[in-house]
């Protein structure tokens, strides 16, 4: 389910049949988990779903997690969406870190002039009772 690879976009699609053969699924079971939300190909101009290597990978997880381990679509759903939550709050950190270096490795203020801090502060709510 990593989203590692979706920063590339992948320019081989696949159609619902060939998607559905890759991932050992019958094609019905594509729309349905298009349906719920558990996977979202892209859409060709007349409208027919073109299935991403990513989500072929995804549709084998979501089989993977259904079959092996018990998972309810309902739970597959949510772990889908928290996985991306995490990655995204992981690239974006990501991000800020490379600014950080940027702003530490930029050119030094003389001693005598107005700095602006550049320190990161985190927060964390209370917890509440």
């Amino acid at each position: 389910m990593s989203k590692s690879d979706s920063s590339r976009p992948d320019p081989r699609t696949f159609l619902i049949s060939v998607a559905a053969e890759l991932a050992g699924m019958h094609a019905q079971t594509l729309r349905t988990y298009d349906r719920l939300g558990l996977v979202s190909p892209q859409r060709s101009s007349g409208g027919g779903r073109r299935y991403s290597q990513r989500d072929v990978d995804l549709l084998r997880e979501v089989q993977r997690l259904s079959q092996d381990e018990g998972v309810n679509l309902a739970g597959i759903k949510r772990i889908i969406e928290l996985t991306n939550q995490v990655e995204a709050l992981q690239a974006r950190l990501q991000e800020m870190v490379q600014e950080i270096e940027k702003l530490r490795s930029g050119p030094r203020r003389d001693a005598g002039s107005t700095s602006t801090s550049t320190a990161l502060v985190v927060w964390q709510p209370r917890n509440r009772r």
